[in-house]
């Protein structure tokens, strides 16, 4: 059986961290004249249990309209120096491995972002800076949003399928803030400036030829055993972005946490029947953390526990919601903290545009 380990979880955080009280405060100054209730939708800021944020820019730089130009050049240049950051930190990681993987190992990588628009893609820029294999394979991923980072990893899985002995990178950068629109006074782009950060993060596979025990530290490693996709149809208007001469304009609907309750379950248990199991034997749930109504959604409609989310919690209090990065943050997290057992079964699992849901299904190996 050819499987797919994840061996190492890299991460590069923005420099500008700004605590959720502070902004509240950017919000009035930006949407206060907008609606004539605002004061009834501030609690929207609290009651999602953010406490802080990682932006690319300081607080000051977004008070001021920009050009889709000058934020999408800002969006380039910062993706290259994190993404850098988050692949150094991802093939030395202390932590996690005994020894540096080295760029000459790495077969190739998939590069995940929907937050702004570069060709050649910034994979192409990141190896123009790093010493890889110029045969390295690049395989750029744009438009899954929060998705997006459980869909390079079973994207991977498939790659280390196909070449067990290969070694491959997913590098995910989201840099939400830098797609905030001042001339969009909706409910949506309110929530939207509630909950999204910036973040970047880098996530090692090895297919299993490589001989990944020798380079782990820890006592047991995720082993990827399957994957599933699953679009929901005709439900594009649920998130994604509207293209506009200014930029890109967030759609967010209201009914997120009530499709994921109902939707989701038939999906899970779907997907866990081919693998002939049942969701109580799954130990782990590592969910990428949309906001708290969804992680919410997820105890409601699948049945986990606050002990089994708290992790995603854990993320979403300290950094918010960055899109498709978020899943990579807790996977850092469950490896740094060894909490997966060895032989226990974990859900790792995000959902995007689309509307769209990405699953994996891990279980540690000793």
């Amino acid at each position: 059986m050819t499987l797919a380990y994840i061996l190492s979880v890299g991460k590069s955080i923005p420099q500008y961290e700004l605590t959720q009280d502070s902004t509240v405060e950017f919000a009035k100054e930006i949407f206060e004249d907008s609606f004539k209730d605002f004061d009834r939708l501030l609690p929207v800021f609290k009651n999602g249990e953010i406490e802080k944020r990682q932006f690319a820019q300081p607080v000051e730089w977004y008070k001021k309209p920009r050009s889709f130009e000058e934020k999408n050049d800002l969006y380039i240049k910062t993706a290259v120096k994190h993404g850098i950051e988050a692949v150094e930190n991802c093939l030395s990681n202390k932590t996690l491995l005994h020894s540096n993987i080295t760029y000459e190992e790495v077969d190739a990588l998939f590069f995940v972002s929907t937050t702004g628009l570069s060709t050649p893609s910034i994979d192409a820029k990141i190896m123009n800076a790093l010493p890889f294999k110029e045969t390295t394979k690049r395989i750029p991923i744009w438009g899954l949003g929060c998705a997006g980072g459980a869909s390079g990893l079973s994207r991977a899985y498939e790659y280390c399928k196909a070449y067990p002995d290969s070694t491959v990178l997913v590098i995910s950068v989201e840099l939400c803030s830098l797609t905030f629109q001042h001339d969009d006074r909706s409910k949506s782009n309110l929530i939207g400036t509630s909950l999204f950060a910036d973040g970047v993060a880098c996530t090692c596979v090895t297919g299993n030829n490589v001989d990944w025990k020798s380079k782990s530290r820890l006592h047991s490693v995720p082993k990827i055993l399957d994957t599933r996709s699953t679009l929901m149809r005709n439900s594009e208007d649920v998130m994604g972005w509207d293209v506009k001469n200014n930029g890109l304009y967030v759609i967010f609907s209201r009914d997120i946490p009530s499709i994921i309750k109902k939707w989701l379950r038939p999906q899970v248990i779907d997907f866990l029947e081919e693998n002939k199991m049942n969701l109580e034997e799954i130990n782990h749930f590592l969910a990428h953390p949309g906001g708290k109504k969804v992680i919410d959604a997820y105890k409601e409609g699948l049945g986990f526990s606050e002990e089994q989310l708290h992790i995603s919690k854990e993320v979403l209090i300290n950094h918010g919601n960055m899109s498709s990065v978020t899943v990579m943050y807790v996977l850092e997290l469950y490896l740094q903290r060894e909490l997966g057992k060895a032989n226990e079964y974990g859900l790792i699992g995000a959902l995007g545009p689309g509307f769209s849901s990405e699953m994996l299904l891990v279980q540690w190996e000793e």
